[in-house]
């Protein structure tokens, strides 16, 4: 098989962005740390460019490396959705970086090893890609986790993080070997015409598969390892966490389902609603009794991933297009609330209590009034950004008869609505706190344009929806 550059073409924003970091990091190498506005500016200067490739590639689906990674609609609108959630995590982490002595070049240099996994993983076409993408990008978490290398916390994290990351991978590898063994073959198109004839060896494969996977995207009961890990890893490398792998792992959760198993979907629609209901639940209850702000947003992001899976459980054009649909406003909330908390700062001390928010609508009116709106949007109160996602989810699981599935999905975000609004009494009604530090420009930029978003999307939602259901199509 003779690759020249055109065939790599389909691959063209991974390798710029993977050239990319390895220059940034031969500049880091040779200039130490006065290299790290360079490389930092690079960093994102590289996440742009590979968003413009993903849009100027011809349309359609194209293919190279023997059909194993794809470019579809599909891969293209969570491609661009994950640069976007890396490229302004990194732009959100400059101050805080400086303001706690944490200026390392390697650090944008490895948001951009793990953002290039990601890409290899939303575009993998068969078990081996899908592999070496859950690979790259988790190798560069755990790093980034631990990387405040004199906290106590961050290194518990980073080192909690890789022993169940490293558990996790184990479990998505026996499971790709047992699905290889019965089906003998790793491309997905295959397997998926293996599949029809069915056999027990290749559901116990598709169980550990989607544990593996379950892991990436920190879905009950195999989200053991996100509270701690949100909360000991510095601020904005859990921004990062939230955001952008959070993207690529539902990418790969839909396209193994979707794509590799079309024809025993009864079997794995019954993990996947298992997945859903647990994370749904415990996300709600769990927050209730939280009082780190980092701890809070670990459980609601469990909490959304269930969400989440309830449009995959549908497995329908409508289910998977309102996964993308939530994957967008669910990048957007996280963004525009990391970007407070990141500026909850005061005496050069970072803050993580949420009683030190009280009062916040009398010091900072406008952070106040942003954040109370993205609050009310992870609560799914309408007209906001986050009601029209968990629409779009419960509506397709009507569609498909999920009616427990729905009823329950809208009870636990009845549950979850407690601690978001206790969060907004705090700021409008208890007595004013110490004023925080003023916001710093990146993150005004972030929480401006996050917020205007969730604020204006009932306005002019139909780009998205229509972006989001001719993605999904390219699945079926």
């Amino acid at each position: 098989m003779n690759l020249t550059l055109p065939a790599l073409g389909p691959a063209l924003p991974e390798i710029v962005i993977l050239v990319g970091a390895l220059a940034l990091l031969f500049l880091g190498a040779w200039r130490g740390e006065a290299a790290r506005p360079v490389v930092d500016f690079g960093a994102i200067l590289l996440l742009v460019l590979a968003g413009a490739i993903v849009v100027l590639l011809p349309g359609g689906t194209l293919s190279t490396f023997g059909g194993s990674f794809l470019l579809d609609p599909f891969a293209r609108f969570l491609k661009i959705l994950a640069l976007a959630g890396a490229a302004a995590a990194l732009l959100m982490s400059f101050d805080f970086l400086r303001a706690e002595k944490l200026e390392r070049y390697e650090f944008g240099i490895l948001v951009l090893t793990a953002t290039a996994g990601m890409l290899v993983m939303i575009s993998s076409n068969d078990l081996i890609t899908l592999y070496l993408g859950v690979e790259l990008m988790s190798l560069s978490l755990y790093v980034m986790a631990a990387i405040q290398r004199d906290s106590v916390r961050s290194t518990e994290a980073g080192l909690k993080y890789f022993v169940l990351g490293a558990l996790s991978s184990g479990m998505l590898l026996y499971g790709a070997s047992l699905v290889y063994g019965f089906t003998g073959t790793v491309g997905f198109p295959g397997i998926a015409a293996a599949a029809k004839a069915g056999s027990l060896g290749l559901v116990f494969g598709l169980v550990f598969l989607f544990a593996g996977l379950a892991f990436k995207v920190s879905a009950v009961p195999f989200h053991m390892w996100t509270p701690d890990v949100y909360e000991g890893a510095p601020t904005p490398v859990t921004a990062f966490f939230a955001a952008a792998p959070k993207v690529a792992g539902i990418a790969i959760f839909v396209r193994v389902a979707i794509d590799a198993f079309p024809n025993i979907v009864p079997q794995w629609q019954q993990i996947v609603i298992f997945l859903a209901i647990a994370s749904m639940v415990l996300g709600a209850f769990a927050a209730i009794g939280q009082r780190n702000i980092k701890r809070l947003m670990a459980y609601s992001s469990i909490g959304h991933v269930g969400y989440t899976l309830v449009g995959l459980a549908a497995g329908t054009p409508a289910g998977v297009a309102g996964v993308l649909v939530y994957m967008a406003i669910y990048v957007a909330m996280t963004l525009g609330t990391f970007a407070c908390i990141l500026a909850m700062r005061r005496n050069g001390e970072a803050i993580e209590e949420i009683d030190e928010l009280a009062g916040l609508a009398r010091t900072q009116p406008m952070v106040a009034f942003l954040l109370g709106a993205l609050l009310f949007s992870l609560a799914g109160i309408p007209p906001l950004a986050g009601f029209f996602a968990k629409f779009y989810v419960f509506l397709a699981a009507i569609e498909a008869r999920l009616y427990a599935l729905a009823v329950i999905g809208v009870v636990a975000s009845v549950v979850g609505a407690y601690y978001y609004l206790r969060i907004v009494k705090l700021m409008y009604m208890d007595e004013p706190k110490a004023a925080f530090e003023p916001m710093a420009r990146p993150l005004g930029f972030v929480l401006g344009i996050t917020g205007l978003f969730v604020l204006l999307f009932f306005v002019y939602p139909a780009p998205l929806v229509a972006a989001a259901q001719a993605a999904a199509q390219s699945l079926f």
